[in-house]
């Protein structure tokens, strides 16, 4: 038997980012301690400057997100 499928559910819930990671955390401490702006430096040379899609921000893709 043929069925309609049930329409999707739109729910939102607005969140903060900040709320998932305690401010005590270790993360936090690590990401205040260490300047990661090194990454970009090391890894440049592995881009190409004049030919495809805009990179990702590394440090982002490093893991630095606070």
């Amino acid at each position: 038997m043929l069925k309609n499928p049930p329409s999707p559910q739109y729910e939102l819930e607005m969140i903060s980012l900040e709320q998932p990671v305690p401010k005590d955390h270790l993360v936090r401490k690590v990401a205040k301690a260490i300047d990661f702006e090194f990454i970009r430096d090391e890894i440049a040379p592995l881009y190409c400057q004049d030919n495809g899609r805009p990179a990702v921000d590394p440090v982002r893709l490093c893991g630095k997100r606070w």
